[in-house]
């Protein structure tokens, strides 16, 4: 049976929880946000209700997880009046400083253009409805464009947004801009509004963005029909009107190394199997589309074909679940298939003059005849729509010049799905999803198929293993690599492997996988929980001589760097059951800082002022603005991809600015150092990431820095740029970390010397 949750009176039940978990790595920190997933549980008001809230409010229950412990609590959300205390505005900043609505609202081109879109779609008083409204901008937009009409009496505007604590912030905005008359507010999701009820008269016009990089993943085909089928006229105008997506075939080793590992294992031949021979897609990415700035790759991609149309949405009528298209494209170079690269162009108004378009940059260069890929929006650095990558299997499929090979689409409700295939008579290569026990994140897949990387944690597990005779091996992690190296290298070991994440599905691969590595699954042992569970008697009073990770915890990629010292808390926990001799692997973690110039970051996280004439300075604290802040106010940091961010430029070396030593229980720590310059520029921020000690000597030293494309940077950017140089300018940096929350606190200052 399940246990439920005792604060909550409402059915969740903690098999629900475990459940939804593991889906956080797929989901955009937009959709979160949308209140799409069944993270967020909304509850209406009963007579009988446990809560103090007024009658008729509407309350979410937000999940969070800390990242210290892997411990899951509901935040809870009330409607209530955001003027009302400290509190109220506290936990919807923390639940949206993370999400990419600030970067969204920060690019003009998407602005601008539906601002001309509307103002040319409304041409009299009518009932505009705007579905998942964010701060409210495409609703103030409807009604100003009513207002200019003479019909801002005649005219409404209902703005449909479910997540509340965005709903919250919309209100503000709306009041900020005198517009709380004019636009009607629902907390409620799209397919809970009722004509009759909610609304007073189905809408004339439908203004939307709920679109993410692969165009589909915030659910637009269901909105759109639900809408379609109970909220729109007959015939209504849309804004947008219409979206066309386009592909194209590349060749790219980085983007092959980001899913088949199989092919990586052969080349790395250090006896490590992690996707044996005949079990090639026991452990693989997850097959689906993956938001990518392919600009920042353009240089390791060969186009192997022009650019083609796959499919078009039209807005202003019901969609249809299922869509499936084949076309023949033709190569224009020999090669190998790894990818298709994919992007969308929106035409925003009937006619077909408005066109927004998330091409990589390329396409302006491009002698293609699709005329509307060269619209703005691709030339405007953006972190909130992107490029799509989906990823073809194993080696790639070859291709020669002027051979044409058979691309098939399908989509779904929420997602699209590509094939390809030589020619009519041979079967596409196609994935089945069975085969396949783990579904990691691409660069944890092409992490574990580095060879230098592998090479690293082999050599140091050798060397402690020299030394000990049937040791106790603790994993403390979710890392398959360590469990199934130490099991191999030492056939006397026992393992024990709390997987916190993978849990059950980890221990069925270990044991799929075990003949391939030459170790006996009798010898592991898989807790599938945290290690505070874990206790002496449960080893026969034994003490544990390695204690291990890499660290990695599945469910917490994208997370700040930081956030993978629950291994010390981990190893804290584990302290009374540690040899007096243990080896802790690693041994230390280093912050890292460098000073960075990120113009293209620093102007998509500024803070907001007028947005196309409607004042938005009211949400740049809860939406987590860095630039151009008021004097006193931090900005979050931030995690990101640095080679992802645009123009970037190292201004200083990488300096150590503070030590976490994993031989000692976990405690606060301090960290101050002096940055020196050593090229001149405008310095927008610090880049923060660790390096992992892996052996008390220091010898072998993994780092996650710019440098490792596999990992997430800590960005802590400047409320102004800094112009620096090499001689007069320095900054210094203060780090802070707090043990009881895993937060680390920066603080900068420039000086001349």
């Amino acid at each position: 049976m399940p246990i439920p949750l005792p604060c909550l009176k409402a059915a969740i039940y903690t098999n629900t929880l475990c459940s939804v978990l593991p889906s956080l790595l797929f989901s955009s920190p937009r959709r979160l946000a949308r209140g799409i997933s069944v993270r967020e549980m909304r509850l209406r008001r009963a007579s009988s209700s446990a809560s103090a809230s007024p009658p008729g409010r509407t309350r979410s229950f937000q999940l969070q997880v800390n990242p210290l412990t892997g411990d899951s609590e509901w935040i809870v959300v009330e409607e209530g009046d955001e003027e009302g205390g400290e509190e109220q505005k506290k936990t919807p900043k923390s639940l949206l400083a993370t999400t990419s609505y600030l970067d969204m609202l920060n690019d003009s081109p998407r602005n601008r253009a539906f601002r001309e879109a509307i103002e040319k779609t409304i041409t009299r008083p009518c009932h505009v409805l705007d579905i998942g409204a964010g701060t409210g901008l495409l609703s103030m937009m409807a009604a100003r464009a009513m207002a200019k009409l003479g019909g801002a009496e005649e005219g409404r505007v209902s703005a449909c947004e479910s997540y509340l604590p965005m709903g919250k912030l919309l209100q503000r905005v709306l009041r900020a801009n005198g517009m709380e008359k004019k636009v009607k507010v629902f907390h409620k999701r799209s397919d809970e509004l009722r004509v009759g009820v909610d609304l007073e008269s189905p809408a004339d016009v439908l203004v939307s963005e709920i679109l993410d990089s692969e165009l589909l993943g915030e659910g637009l085909i269901p909105t759109l029909q639900q809408a379609h089928e109970m909220l729109l006229v007959k015939n209504p105008q849309t804004v947008p009107y219409r979206a066309t997506t386009y592909g194209q075939l590349v060749e790219s080793t980085f983007l092959w190394k980001l899913h088949d590992l199989y092919n990586s294992e052969l080349n790395a031949s250090d006896g490590i199997h992690l996707a044996p021979a005949g079990l090639e897609r026991i452990i693989h990415v997850k097959q689906q589309q993956y938001a990518m700035h392919c600009d920042a790759i353009s240089k390791e991609l060969r186009l192997l074909s022009e650019p083609f149309k796959i499919f078009e949405f039209d807005f202003w009528k019901r969609p249809d679940s299922h869509g499936e298209t084949e076309i023949w494209v033709k190569a224009i170079d020999d090669g190998k298939v790894h990818a298709v690269i994919s992007w969308w162009v929106l035409q925003l108004d009937y006619e077909g003059s408005i066109f927004y378009s998330t091409a990589p940059r390329w396409m302006r260069s491009s002698d293609t005849e699709i005329v509307p890929t060269l619209a703005p929006g691709g030339e405007n650095w953006c972190d909130h729509w992107k490029q799509c990558v989906w990823l073809t299997h194993g080696a790639g499929m070859p291709v020669l010049k002027d051979k044409h090979v058979l691309f098939k689409a399908v989509h779904n409700d929420t997602s699209v799905s590509y094939y390809l295939k030589f020619d009519d008579r041979s079967a596409y290569n196609d994935f089945n999803s069975a085969d396949c026990l783990i579904a990691l994140l691409p660069e944890r897949i092409a992490l574990y198929g580095d060879k230098d990387w592998r090479s690293a944690l082999i050599r140091a597990i050798k060397n402690a293993l020299h030394v000990r005779s049937s040791p106790l091996c603790v994993v403390a992690d979710d890392s398959v690599f360590l469990t199934i190296l130490t099991a191999s290298l030492s056939k006397t070991s026992n393992v024990i492997s709390t997987f916190p994440g993978l849990q059950e599905k980890g221990a069925r691969y270990l044991q799929a996988v075990a003949d391939a590595n030459g170790f006996s699954i009798d010898h592991i042992e898989v807790i599938g929980r945290r290690t505070a569970c874990l206790t002496s008697d449960g080893f026969r009073q034994r003490k544990v001589d390695l204690l291990v990770g890499e660290p990695y915890y599945y469910g917490n990629e994208g997370m700040l760097p930081w956030q993978n010292l629950r291994f010390w808390k981990e190893r804290t926990l584990l302290d009374s059951i540690l040899a007096e001799d243990v080896f802790i692997m690693p041994c230390k973690g280093i912050l890292k800082v460098c000073a960075m110039s990120l113009p293209n970051l620093w102007r998509s996280r500024r803070c907001l002022q007028d947005v196309e004439g409607f004042d938005h300075s009211d949400v740049n604290d809860t939406l987590g603005a860095c630039g151009d802040l008021p004097p006193m106010q931090e900005g979050p940091c931030l995690p990101y991809y640095i080679r992802q961010c645009g123009e970037v430029k190292k201004l200083s070396e990488a300096i150590a600015i503070m030590e976490f030593n994993f031989s000692e229980p976990i405690h606060a720590c301090f960290g101050k150092t002096k940055i020196k310059f050593s090229d001149p520029g405008l310095c927008h921020g610090f880049v923060l990431w660790i390096d992992w000690v892996i052996d008390e000597k220091h010898s072998i030293v993994l780092t996650t820095g710019p440098d490792s494309r596999y990992w997430k940077q800590g960005v802590k950017l400047l409320s102004k740029p800094v112009a620096v140089d090499v001689v007069e300018r320095f900054a210094e940096i203060e780090a802070f970390f707090e043990p009881s929350t895993g937060e680390v606190t920066i603080k900068s200052s420039f000086s001349s010397s």
